[in-house]
């Protein structure tokens, strides 16, 4: 029996994530919407296939091919929503980034106080890739807290715990220093659900009064201005996720 042939080009919520316009799974949501085009006919099915020159929109506005693979490390200031656009008209972090850049979306979210460490990328299916706990990778924070730090529920937090029937994974966390009712805490989670931090430390009767991601993974903030983006070399991104090297132009 003969092999069934398959559609040549790619499923479009998989080419619109690496075109950067969202995650496979918001793509998918677009469609459901009626806001994608292909070739001038709405897309109705996420099994249809884009194939090379093929003109795609979205709301109206003509969609670019996809462009390599990219990573930017960002430092997040305090004060911006991880959003391209807010309904309550915060500022965004979107809004905020230097000209110049290509289309992005963040891997994860840093919540509005919070600042440090945020990865971005062109490419919606790695930014989903690099969210799976199933990664591995921890991230790191340095949080200042207000309030009687107790070495002992630190440490019961590396068994994790259940809070208003949210359950947390393991949690490292330590004491970097301390004056007064202030203190400094190292903390490092695999998962990172919504505000865990924040929702753990008063958990413990600590106020949190600054959190700072300093890591993700492999990548670091290191020395990164408050505000500044910085591209993740291409070589060490390949190295770091596996991912194949560009094609050798022909002679």
């Amino acid at each position: 029996m003969a092999e069934e042939s398959r559609p040549e080009g790619e499923r479009i919520a998989k080419w619109l994530a690496r075109a950067g316009v969202a995650s496979r799974r918001d793509a998918e949501k677009l469609i459901a919407e009626g806001r994608i085009t292909l070739g001038g006919k709405p897309v109705t099915q996420p099994a249809t296939f884009v194939q090379p020159g093929d003109i795609v929109t979205v709301d109206s506005r003509v969609v670019a091919d996809p462009e390599r693979t990219r990573l930017f490390r960002y430092h997040k200031p305090a004060g911006l929503v991880t959003t391209h656009r807010d309904p309550e008209g915060r500022p965004t972090v979107f809004e905020k980034l230097p000209e110049g850049l290509p289309r992005l979306i963040s891997v994860g979210r840093l919540d509005l106080n919070s600042e440090g460490l945020l990865l971005l990328t062109n490419d919606g299916a790695l930014a989903r890739r690099l969210e799976l706990p199933a990664n591995g990778w921890v991230r790191r924070y340095r949080v200042r807290v207000f309030g009687l730090v107790d070495d002992a529920g630190l440490a019961a937090l590396a068994r994790g715990v259940t809070i208003e029937g949210v359950r947390y994974g393991a949690i490292e966390a330590g004491l970097d220093s301390r004056k007064g009712d202030n203190a400094w805490l190292s903390v490092a989670l695999h998962e990172g659900k919504n505000r865990e931090i924040r929702r753990v430390m008063t958990w413990l009767g600590l106020e949190v009064s600054r959190l700072i991601r300093t890591a993700y993974g492999p990548f670091q903030l290191g020395q990164l201005p408050r505000g500044a983006v910085e591209e993740v070399n291409p070589k060490v991104l390949r190295e770091q996720l596996g991912l194949a090297p560009p094609p050798r132009p022909r002679r």
